[in-house]
């Protein structure tokens, strides 16, 4: 009986042909996403599907003091005609340039930092390249002033450009080390290394920063990296006064030329006070997400993500700017009084 139902719905209805096309499709689609897995936008997901989501690991952070701070000057000139540096530091210090320096020489100063020679003064980094430069030139910079030092490449040296790529020698590097040894005891941060692109006759490229390391009284190494916002707000890197303050991730060795750990500061970032969750446009943004290093989110929209919402990356931990109660937390407080 069955099948001459079937016989007769094959021969008279074309239904027969949607249902069979129709289970095969659904038994398929069941199948591929069975097999591959099926991951929901957050957008499209209800509140309690985005609560049972794994919460972002978040980073352990302890506190440290930067004492030094450099950038350059906007108006970035070249190789022959110089360059302006403009550095801000809570004691009195030392900026040391290096032009010209070796590739290979810093690589390897910094090494020796790490195996046992804290390079905590500027003759002492300077004896560490041991004289891979072709040009070096030092400033004294009072506390907490902020003045611009003029740095050039003599032109009876006849240096105009580095060659090309793959260079042997930086363009520039700065350090800044602290003056006074009384001071040096009182931060774990003994010195700061800053490697500049200028450009020269070969390589045209805009004057910048290439790398920034800190060096620790305890023999470490840490990579600075810049923070970012929306393609509508600033970097958040673009600051020049060091803060007592300053929040760095768990102490990690670092070799040179890896990937180091971020630090932060609370006081450092006024373009971030002030600027709304990317995602609820309520709560100022105050969590940085990881490996992308976007600032865009609150402290409460962070536990709803597995991707960045400026990038889409996966992420992995995040940090918090400045320590700050949950907007719930700080109404149960009020609340409780």
């Amino acid at each position: 009986m069955a099948a001459e139902f079937l016989v007769m719905l094959y021969e008279y209805s074309p239904l027969f042909y949607i249902t069979v096309i129709s289970v095969c499709f659904i038994i398929t689609v069941v199948v591929v996403l069975g097999w591959f897995g099926f991951d929901v936008p957050v957008i499209l997901r209800s509140s309690d599907e985005t609560e049972s989501l794994t919460p972002v690991p978040e980073r352990k952070m302890v506190q440290v003091t930067n004492p030094f701070a450099l950038e350059m000057d906007s108006a970035a000139g070249t190789v022959t005609e110089g360059v302006s540096l403009r550095s801000y530091c809570l004691e009195d210090c030392i900026l040391s340039c290096f032009w010209g320096c070796g590739v290979q020489a810093l690589q390897a100063a910094l090494q020796s930092h790490q195996r046992g020679v804290r390079l905590s003064t500027a003759e002492l980094f300077q004896e560490a390249l041991e004289l891979s430069y072709h040009h070096h030139q030092s400033f004294n910079i009072q506390k907490e002033e902020k003045e611009q030092y003029f740095t050039q490449m003599p032109p009876d040296l006849g240096v105009t450009e580095f060659g090309l790529l793959p260079r042997e020698r930086y363009p520039l590097v700065a350090v800044l080390t602290l003056a006074n040894p009384e001071t040096r005891d009182n931060y774990n941060i003994v010195a700061s290394v800053t490697v500049l692109h200028v450009p020269d006759d070969k390589y045209r490229l805009s004057a910048r920063i290439l790398f920034q390391y800190l060096l620790t009284a305890q023999g470490n190494l840490y990579d600075l990296k810049p923070l970012f916002m929306s393609a509508d707000n600033s970097n958040l890197s673009e600051t020049t006064e060091p803060s007592t303050s300053t929040q760095g991730a768990e102490p990690q060795p670092e070799s040179p030329g890896e990937k180091g750990e971020e630090s932060d500061s609370e006081e450092e970032w006024p373009d971030a006070q002030g600027r709304d969750c990317v995602v609820c446009q309520n709560a100022p943004i105050n969590r940085v997400l990881l490996p992308c290093r976007h600032a865009c989110v609150c402290d409460g929209c962070v536990y709803h993500f597995q991707h960045c919402p400026i990038c889409r990356a996966f992420v992995l931990e995040s940090f918090a700017l400045a320590n700050r109660p949950v907007c719930g937390e700080e109404e149960e407080d009020l609340t409780e009084d």
